[in-house]
């Protein structure tokens, strides 16, 4: 489908629609290439910005920068660039997606148990307000998955919800608010990830839904959004065979499963032509398995811009990249109708937000001092109502409110996705108890076992407090302790197999696993997974409190001691549908 420069989402001007023709007429063919690239920058050196210049990107993405520094090193890049650059982040939670020091807010499913839209509103203000403050341009948000299978270990608390209403409404509340900073919002993860018990990093996931039922519910979402104007999508790893095979009946097992982000079909045929969608088509980074699992990743590249994507994200190396592309245009394994709309698309998203008339009168980058902006009063106050408002009791069997004359010695167990015993977050949640005046006595989760020296007889100190523990009566354990405190927080993850809770245990013996949970009451709060019952059902008190951050661990404890009342909504099943996680 032919890019519109004048309709939704871009609008072009006369004048926009001139800038985007002369510029593509004034281009070589390497900084054509050039522009369908978005990659990676790490540092603002000199040098680094000499080297990414050279490659004329369209975009370079950043992770999280200090602060200092950073508004100044991207203005830099700017104006040594001939075409104004797309600086993107990852802005899914709040303005730590690009700044050491920015906001976390909440995550995005925390956001929806609040049960108050406005929270996707603030979600999106905090995220945008904070990056472009920094000269950041383009967010990597919202997501608008659906988060339908519990095991899947990266949608998650990334997602808003299972309810594609919840999606929809929270989503609509986080682009008028990057909007209003100018912020380029981006859908992701098309065609719908969240139905799969796989991450697309490590394979090409699969969207399991028929394509009725898809279009119902993720369709709907995107259709919603595109009608509304939204400007970009980012294109999973994600096969959707059901929508291929209903669109194309004649496509074979091979093409059935592409990734959307090499697949014609879906993305010209669903996304652009089905769905209406007229703006910018960005991968997801092209370093993950499920891009590379079908197709050499020279003929990938290819493949990609040819099937209807406008922007590879991220490069194994730029320069063979760029070669790949370049060669595959000449050899004609991308034409030149396709080409010239991927690289007229980038052109117009820039212009749609005014990027040429910016860049010449240097406003593309603000000049207003971050700190001014970063971490404001009213984004903290935010963040505190937030925290209040999510954290959600999915059980109590009359335990709560808590308090040290009822349960005075605690024994208490934070696990986190690595061992460290000398982990903050743990330290801090035992200091926030002892606060309270409870005694606490903090499990150390590293088992450290030196065999030689156990075999000997001649055991180290750390193998003896680790044999003593296993080893150790049932009473010598029960007698210390009134209760037993679980926080968890293991957050979704890249490259994952499973997210799930991974006890520290010597040959399945030891304190980590809550063998004692028939001895006394067991409270858990999950800091992150909403879906931590499955693995631990016996608990007498859960709480999903869905995002780590200072203000969520005070609004928690003050829950607990009954100070304040929980008043999330979960927005999925957190019984992960058994029936022994509600008893």
């Amino acid at each position: 489908m032919a890019v519109d420069l004048r309709a939704k989402p871009f609008y072009l001007s006369e004048e926009q629609i001139k800038w985007v023709e002369d510029t593509y007429t004034g281009m070589t063919l390497d900084e054509r290439v050039g522009q369908l690239f978005c990659g990676s920058i790490d540092n603002f050196s000199d040098e680094t910005i000499r080297r990414m210049v050279g490659l004329g990107m369209g975009g370079l993405m950043i992770r999280p920068f200090p602060m200092d520094g950073l508004q100044d090193g991207i203005r830099r890049l700017q104006n040594a660039s001939k075409i104004p650059v797309l600086v993107a982040g990852n802005l899914e939670y709040g303005g730590s997606g690009v700044l050491n020091e920015g906001t976390t807010y909440n995550m995005p499913m925390g956001c929806t148990a609040t049960g108050d839209v406005e929270s996707g509103y603030r979600l999106g203000k905090i995220s945008a307000a904070e990056a472009v403050s920094v000269g950041v341009n383009w967010g990597f948000a919202p997501i608008v998955d659906l988060d339908l299978n519990y095991h899947n270990p990266i949608t998650n608390i990334r997602a808003f919800s299972s309810k594609k209403e919840d999606v929809l409404e929270m989503a609509r509340r986080y682009i008028k608010a990057a909007n209003e900073e100018n912020l380029i919002p981006t859908l992701k993860h098309f065609p719908g990830d969240g139905t799969d018990e796989r991450d697309q990093h490590l394979l090409v996931s699969v969207n399991q839904l028929n394509y009725e039922d898809w279009m119902n519910s993720y369709g709907w979402i995107y259709r919603n959004l595109i009608e509304d104007g939204v400007p970009t999508v980012m294109i999973g790893h994600i096969a959707h065979p059901a929508a291929a095979r209903a669109l194309c009946p004649e496509v074979g097992d091979f093409e059935a499963f592409l990734p959307a982000s090499q697949s014609k079909v879906l993305l010209t045929g669903l996304l652009r032509e089905k769905l209406g969608f007229n703006g910018l088509i960005v991968t997801d980074s092209t370093l993950m398995v499920g891009y590379m699992q079908k197709l050499p990743r020279k003929k990938g590249l290819c493949q990609s811009i040819e099937a209807g994507c406008d922007m590879i994200l991220f490069n194994r190396n730029c320069e063979e990249d760029i070669m790949y592309l370049k060669t595959g245009y000449q050899d004609g394994l991308i034409s030149e109708e396709r080409f010239h709309d991927a690289v007229t698309r980038v052109l117009a998203l820039k212009a749609s937000r005014d990027f040429p008339q910016k860049h010449q009168n240097d406003t593309l980058v603000s000049h207003i001092d971050p700190s001014k902006v970063v971490g404001q009063e009213l984004f903290r106050e935010w963040t505190e109502e937030c925290a209040d408002k999510a954290p959600t009791l999915v059980k109590d069997k009359g335990i709560l409110p808590l308090s040290p004359k009822k349960t005075p010695r605690i024994y208490l167990n934070v696990i986190q996705s690595e061992v460290n015993d000398e982990s903050p977050l743990a330290q801090d949640i035992k200091a926030r108890l002892e606060q309270e005046g409870f005694q606490v006595e903090l499990r150390k989760r590293e088992m450290k076992i030196n065999i030689e020296a156990l075999l000997s007889g001649e055991m180290d100190e750390a193998t003896m407090r680790v044999m003593e523990e296993i080893q150790a009566t049932t009473e010598s354990f029960t007698s210390r302790f009134d209760m037993a405190m679980l926080f968890v927080d293991i957050p979704t993850q890249s490259n994952a197999t499973v997210v799930r809770v991974e006890w520290s245990v010597l040959a399945g013996l030891g304190n980590d696993i809550p063998w004692y949970a028939g001895e006394m009451p067991v409270v858990v709060v999950s800091l992150a997974n909403p879906y931590h019952l499955l693995d631990i059902p016996m608990a007498d008190v859960y709480v999903n409190a869905y995002t780590d951050n200072a203000e969520t661990r005070k609004a928690v404890i003050d829950k607990l001691m009954g100070r304040s009342v929980f008043k999330g909504i979960s927005p999925v099943d957190p019984f992960c549908g058994h029936e022994d996680t509600k008893l």
